[in-house]
Protein backbone atom coordinates (compact mmCIF):
# COMPACT_ATOMS: atom_id res chain seq x y z
CA UNK A 1 0.00 0.00 0.00
CA UNK A 2 1.74 3.15 -0.73
CA UNK A 3 1.56 6.10 1.51
CA UNK A 4 -1.37 8.03 -0.70
CA UNK A 5 -3.43 5.08 -0.94
CA UNK A 6 -3.09 4.82 2.75
CA UNK A 7 -3.95 8.32 3.56
CA UNK A 8 -6.70 8.10 1.47
CA UNK A 9 -7.86 4.90 3.09
CA UNK A 10 -7.89 6.78 6.37
CA UNK A 11 -9.21 9.89 5.15
CA UNK A 12 -12.40 7.73 4.28
CA UNK A 13 -12.91 6.01 7.37
CA UNK A 14 -12.19 8.86 8.97
CA UNK A 15 -9.13 8.71 10.60
CA UNK A 16 -7.05 11.53 11.38
CA UNK A 17 -3.05 10.54 10.77
CA UNK A 18 -0.52 12.56 13.58
CA UNK A 19 2.85 12.76 12.61
CA UNK A 20 5.61 13.18 14.46
CA UNK A 21 7.72 16.84 13.69
CA UNK A 22 10.73 16.22 11.23
CA UNK A 23 13.81 15.76 13.07
CA UNK A 24 12.16 14.90 15.92
CA UNK A 25 12.02 11.22 16.61
CA UNK A 26 12.21 11.49 20.73
CA UNK A 27 8.40 12.30 20.19
CA UNK A 28 7.87 8.47 19.25
CA UNK A 29 10.22 7.50 21.39
CA UNK A 30 9.29 3.71 21.27
CA UNK A 31 8.65 3.02 17.75
CA UNK A 32 12.37 4.73 16.49
CA UNK A 33 14.25 1.93 19.04
CA UNK A 34 12.10 -0.61 17.75
CA UNK A 35 12.90 0.40 14.44
CA UNK A 36 16.65 1.09 15.09
CA UNK A 37 16.93 -2.82 16.65
CA UNK A 38 14.98 -4.13 13.60
CA UNK A 39 16.87 -2.58 11.35
CA UNK A 40 20.32 -2.95 12.89
CA UNK A 41 19.68 -6.85 14.22
CA UNK A 42 17.49 -8.19 11.09
CA UNK A 43 17.97 -5.84 8.02
CA UNK A 44 21.28 -4.48 8.26
CA UNK A 45 22.59 -8.03 9.30
CA UNK A 46 21.03 -10.22 6.78
CA UNK A 47 21.39 -10.51 3.01
CA UNK A 48 18.37 -11.98 1.64
CA UNK A 49 17.19 -13.37 -1.61
CA UNK A 50 13.35 -13.26 -1.49
CA UNK A 51 10.45 -11.31 0.25
CA UNK A 52 10.06 -15.10 2.21
CA UNK A 53 13.23 -15.08 3.57
CA UNK A 54 12.68 -11.48 5.36
CA UNK A 55 9.56 -12.22 6.67
CA UNK A 56 10.82 -15.30 8.21
CA UNK A 57 13.72 -13.82 9.66
CA UNK A 58 11.19 -10.72 10.52
CA UNK A 59 9.04 -12.93 12.75
CA UNK A 60 11.80 -15.51 14.29
CA UNK A 61 12.94 -11.45 15.48
CA UNK A 62 10.33 -11.01 17.00
CA UNK A 63 9.42 -13.52 18.69
CA UNK A 64 12.87 -13.25 20.38
CA UNK A 65 12.35 -9.73 20.82
CA UNK A 66 8.81 -9.99 22.36
CA UNK A 67 9.42 -12.91 24.41
CA UNK A 68 12.63 -14.41 25.37
CA UNK A 69 15.53 -11.45 25.31
CA UNK A 70 15.45 -9.69 28.85
CA UNK A 71 14.30 -5.96 29.00
CA UNK A 72 15.37 -3.59 31.03
CA UNK A 73 11.92 -2.30 31.87
CA UNK A 74 11.10 -5.69 33.63
CA UNK A 75 14.15 -5.72 35.96
CA UNK A 76 16.27 -7.52 33.07
CA UNK A 77 14.41 -10.18 32.43
CA UNK A 78 12.48 -12.18 29.47
CA UNK A 79 8.58 -11.46 29.05
CA UNK A 80 7.92 -14.74 29.52
CA UNK A 81 9.60 -14.65 32.36
CA UNK A 82 8.07 -11.69 33.88
CA UNK A 83 4.62 -12.85 33.01
CA UNK A 84 4.50 -15.96 34.25
CA UNK A 85 5.66 -13.93 37.76
CA UNK A 86 2.51 -11.48 37.21
CA UNK A 87 0.13 -14.12 36.52
CA UNK A 88 1.17 -17.21 39.21
CA UNK A 89 -0.88 -15.81 42.32
CA UNK A 90 1.58 -18.00 44.64
CA UNK A 91 4.53 -15.49 43.15
CA UNK A 92 2.59 -11.87 42.50
CA UNK A 93 1.82 -9.24 44.52
CA UNK A 94 -1.04 -8.03 42.36
CA UNK A 95 -4.40 -7.92 43.13
CA UNK A 96 -5.71 -9.48 39.65
CA UNK A 97 -9.32 -11.00 39.51
CA UNK A 98 -10.71 -12.80 36.24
Amino acid sequence: MTAEAFTDWAQQRGIRLLYIQPGKPNQNAFIERFNKSFRDEVLDANLFNSLSEVQEAADDWLLDYNACRPHESLGNVPPIAFRARIFNQEISSFDLST
